[in-house]
């Protein structure tokens, strides 16, 4: 029934993704965290157990469907059904469009996360996912209390947030940059991912602003914005490192697995292209 389905298992993550939503069979052959039977054993009585999936479930009642799943690995067999998991949902009926916003949770049965939900946006063409920066609503919902209700409505006011997010994006896209610009962008970009100290970077700001695609190319601060994005994540750009000898030796870039630091920098990026709106906007 789901075609065109995606699943990578990789060092320290496992992940599946679909033109399609996933349903919950497919989700739990790659992703059994969302379906651990009860919490880690080192969670106390006060930890209100909910697993992930009853609320991917309401969820789906109240129109949102998963298209993407990411599990942590961890060395620690007993903590293997409850490990940190993220999940990006969207409204099936944005299926065909340029773009779709999306509702980011973020989960573990471990107590290594409490649930956490942000405002996202796909891009269709090259399947890039960017996640808001801290102007947008962002929901942290704690284990106790009555946290499916919570959870329920912490989705409405993450996808409340969706007019405002496609406006920003709009207006990334009527905003020009200079080649200058690109760079800057691009350096502040590299900065945020690997530090500011001399040659911590194996890469330059010329080449994280390169576009992979024919539809990236262009020099608006949107199309800047998600070249920078996609090379950072997704890694395999071409570089140079110094070793602790002094000698200079060829390196790529890693793709970015892990789910704390997907978001991490995901936000990053994204306050990185809002303040340069906000720069040529005059403000």
């Amino acid at each position: 029934m789901y075609h065109h389905l995606a699943t990578k298992f990789v060092r320290n993550a496992r992940q599946i993704s679909g033109r399609e939503a996933l349903d919950n069979d497919t989700l739990r052959a790659v992703v059994p965290s969302l379906f651990a039977d009860e919490a880690h054993e080192s969670r106390s009585g006060r930890y209100v157990y909910v697993p992930t999936i009853e609320l991917v479930d309401a969820l789906r009642k109240e129109g949102f469907a998963p298209f993407f799943a990411v599990q942590s690995k961890t060395r620690d067999e007993g903590r293997m059904g409850h490990t940190k998991h993220m999940l990006r949902l969207r409204r099936p009926d944005d299926i065909g469009k340029a773009e779709a916003a999306e509702v980011i949770i973020v989960n573990s049965h471990d107590g290594s996360s409490a649930y956490q939900m942000f405002a996202g946006m796909l891009r269709f063409v090259c399947t890039n996912s960017l996640i808001a920066g801290d102007k947008f609503q962002e929901v942290r919902v704690p284990h106790k209390g009555n946290i499916a209700d919570q959870i329920i409505e912490g989705a409405y006011t993450v996808a409340k947030d969706f007019p405002r997010l496609i406006d920003a994006s709009e207006e990334m896209k009527g905003t020009t940059l200079s080649e200058r610009e690109q760079e800057l962008l691009g350096r502040a970009a590299l900065v945020a991912r690997y530090g500011d100290e001399e040659d911590s970077s194996p890469i330059r700001p010329a080449q994280v602003i390169e576009a992979r695609r024919r539809e990236d190319v262009g020099g608006s601060l949107w199309n800047t914005f998600n070249r920078i994005q996609e090379n950072l994540i997704r890694g395999g750009v071409q570089g140079r490192r110094t070793d602790e000898n002094g000698r200079t030796r060829r390196a790529k870039t890693r793709e970015i697995k892990g789910i704390d630091q997907t978001v991490g920098i995901n936000r990053a990026l994204w306050m990185l292209a809002d303040g340069m709106q906000r720069i040529k906007n005059g403000g």
